[in-house]
């Protein structure tokens, strides 16, 4: 017999919310390895660090606040703390690589697709652990077509969002990547979540073993939502992002390098009065 599955049980609550930090997650992330790829202040292994840290704490809070309403209502779901802990682990390292071979290889044909790959499938690991992580009265099966669709959808995105960031400059830029990202978290999760089916055990339906989801889950949530604040105030302070492209130019250049602007009238009259006491 099979459950009848809901992965909506609190309505438009719970995906509207994980796509909202897949973004901030993604805007974060992104941003540091555009800081890298195009500026050469700084410390890269610093940045990609942040980036990638951010990007995988954003992908693996969207995943469990998507999970906060999932339900199967014949039976209880519990988790296993360690292969809850181990999917954030997962989604940071394998994202991490992807996110250090760009910062460091650049937006080439090789490292893009190389990157990109990693990051998709660095998503889909955390997904299929996360919902190892699950304990229920009865059997996860999955379509393993849809299964491989998720895991393309992950992958194609996660490239485009890398090749954007790398190779359009701007904060603009950033920003529609970091949308995109997190179209292929949120997507990949969705997608994958369509993949499930729950077999039922016979019998009584017993406690699962491991934590509740309202005594895991959300205390576990709260952890990387700190640190994706302290994440922003760290990306909000860095003068490339506060300033602007070109104003950072500006500013960073010496004095003597400094070209004049066009509107200001004070060289003029210095040049004038040179040429006159030269004559």
């Amino acid at each position: 017999m099979n459950g009848t599955i809901n992965d909506f049980s609190f309505g438009m609550i719970t995906p509207v919310t994980a796509y909202a930090v897949a973004c901030v997650g993604a805007a974060l992330g992104l941003r540091c390895v555009a800081r890298t790829v195009h500026h050469a202040q700084g410390w890269r292994p610093g940045w990609l660090a942040l980036g990638s840290a951010s990007l995988g704490c954003g992908i693996w809070t969207m995943h469990f606040i998507a999970m906060v309403g999932f339900r199967v209502e014949e039976t209880s779901i519990n988790y296993d703390l360690g292969l809850t802990v181990l999917s954030l682990a997962l989604a940071i390292t394998v994202v991490g690589i992807g996110v250090f071979i760009v910062g460091y290889a650049g937006a080439s044909r090789m490292s893009l697709s190389t990157a990109g790959t990693l990051a998709g499938l660095g998503v889909a690991a955390m997904h299929y652990v996360g919902m190892d992580a699950m304990h229920l009265n009865g059997e996860i099966r999955y379509d393993t077509r849809i299964v491989a669709l998720s895991v393309v959808v992950a992958i194609v995105a996660a490239t485009v969002a890398l090749w954007a960031t790398v190779s359009i400059r701007g904060f603009l830029s950033s920003l529609a990547a970091s949308l995109v990202m997190g179209i292929a978290v949120t997507g990949m999760h969705y997608t994958g979540m369509a993949a499930v089916s729950v077999h039922l055990r016979s019998g009584v339906d017993p406690t699962p073993v491991g934590h509740a989801p309202t005594s895991l889950l959300l205390p576990m949530l709260i952890v990387p939502c700190i640190f994706l604040v302290l994440a922003t105030v760290v990306v909000m302070f860095d003068p490339l992002l506060v300033l602007g492209e070109g104003e950072w130019k500006a500013t960073s250049v010496g004095p003597t390098d400094t070209p004049l602007p066009a509107w200001s009238s004070t060289p003029q009259k210095h040049d004038r009065s040179q040429s006159t006491s030269a004559s």
